[in-house]
Parts: C-alpha cells; structure tokens; sequence
C-alpha cells in the first residue's frame, strides 16, 4: 500500500505565477496584472502588506507575548516580498522562503528599492534545507492553501522544528468552503481541489491556483506536540474559502 501522493504540480504552477503576473499571483486583484498594474497600484499592494503586518504584530501582542520582540522572522512563502518588507525593519534577521525563483527575483528588487540590507531570500524545499538555525518568529499567510494537504502538513511540521524556544508562529490555513454549508463544512469527497478566485479570475490560459482545506485536528495536533500551550485563532474569509489564522508561542 502507498502514501499519499505528493502533488509537486503546484511548485511549476507557482513559477509560472512568477515569470508572468507575480503580483497578481499574490492577490487576485485585477489591478495587479503585470500589463495594468502602475506605481499607485503598486504602492497600495505593498500597503496592504504592511497593514496585515501590523496586524499580525499586535494580534501578537495583545494575546500571546506583551513583550515579545523577535531578533529573527521567517516569511514562509514570501512571493514578490508584500509582507517580507514590512516585517524587515522589526528583527535584525529576516528570511524569505519561496518555491518561486521568479517570485523571489522580484522579491529582491522591492527589497533592495528600500534599501533593506537584513533580509535573505532562498528557494524553499520540503527538507527546508535554507534554514539552519532556530528562529523566533514564523509567519505564513495565504500560502499553505496552495499546497495539497499531506505535503503542506509534513513542511508544516518540519517548520515547527526549526522554531526556537518561547518562538511565535503565525500560520493561515484553510478548513472549508461556504459552499458546504448544508454539510457544516464538511465537502464531498469527490471535490476537485483547483478552484477560481472570486475577484479577478485567471483567464484560461493562466497557471492553475489550488485553494485546499485543511484537517485542522492535524494542525492543531502538530502545534500542541512541539510544545505549544495555547492558540490564538481569528476566522478568515476570502470570498467564500474560509479559514482560521494561527497564533501561538512555544513552551
């Protein structure tokens, strides 16, 4: 009997997102495409970067560590760099992780148009072979939905390996779709994983973006086994895919 099959079509999918329409590849805004995309659209782009970092730093400090102040940030599927630029001025250290080379070529040139000189970016593996010391900070957001499940929850799990002692993760998944409703969620088995984005749908020609569930037991499982004591969890919702962000500090 086999494993799960590991669906790797996604990482190409990604790259192809990178090389033609990375902006848009991150937020499926019309605006966002390469051809209509100008400097004001751009600078909004980055703003709602920089708005979700804030969010993501006070909902920190509100309900997990008052205090906490991290020397190092992992932004786990940084893309073109939206949050990774926001999270450089708060910790000396802070790394980029993406499957996407195109997308971190582009990441590269927003950080080096702000001058930042703390940030590193590398292409991700599923060994996460680019991490080599402990970190004080994760953070993934809209990123793990695009990854199938028994592939995105073994990375997962090696990601919480790499988290230093009294270090804080910020982690996005999905767990349903408002479709289900008459099933409290719960989708058929059937259900095809690749699904169009609500605002500004690819064209046919485009990469195919995966927007995948998650078994939040599983997560939740993971979290409490590395050390974890209690999560602090918000709901999600991006037309219609719902989901639940994830804070939490190691013991």
């Amino acid at each position: 009997m086999t494993g799960p099959t590991v669906d790797m079509n996604t990482d190409d999918a990604w790259e192809e997102w990178g090389r033609r329409d990375p902006y848009f590849g991150v937020i499926t805004n019309p605006k966002n495409r390469r051809r209509e995309m100008n400097e004001t659209d751009k600078r909004e782009f980055f703003e709602s970067g920089e708005w979700h970092v804030n969010y993501v730093m006070k909902t920190i400090h509100d309900h997990i560590d008052p205090v906490f102040k991290p020397g190092s940030i992992l932004d786990f599927g940084c893309g073109v760099g939206r949050t990774l630029v926001s999270f450089a001025p708060m910790a000396p250290q802070v790394i980029g992780l993406d499957v996407s080379i195109s997308m971190l070529h582009e990441a590269s040139g927003n950080c080096r148009e702000r001058g930042l000189s703390n940030v590193q970016l590398h292409p991700s593996d599923d060994a996460l072979s680019a991490l080599t010391v402990p970190l004080d900070m994760m953070h993934s957001c809209i990123v793990f939905q695009h990854i199938a499940p028994a592939r995105g929850r073994l990375i997962f799990s090696r990601l919480l390996t790499h988290l230093a002692p009294r270090g804080i993760g910020a982690f996005q998944f999905l767990y349903s779709k408002s479709q289900y409703a008459n099933t409290h969620g719960i989708a058929p088995p059937t259900v095809a994983p690749i699904v169009a984005p609500q605002t500004g749908a690819p064209s046919d020609s485009d990469p195919e973006i995966q927007m995948n569930p998650y078994n939040l037991n599983e997560i939740f499982f993971l979290i409490q086994a590395a050390g974890a004591h209690r999560v602090y969890a918000d709901f999600t919702d991006h037309g219609g895919e719902l989901g639940v962000f994830l804070f939490f500090q190691l013991g």
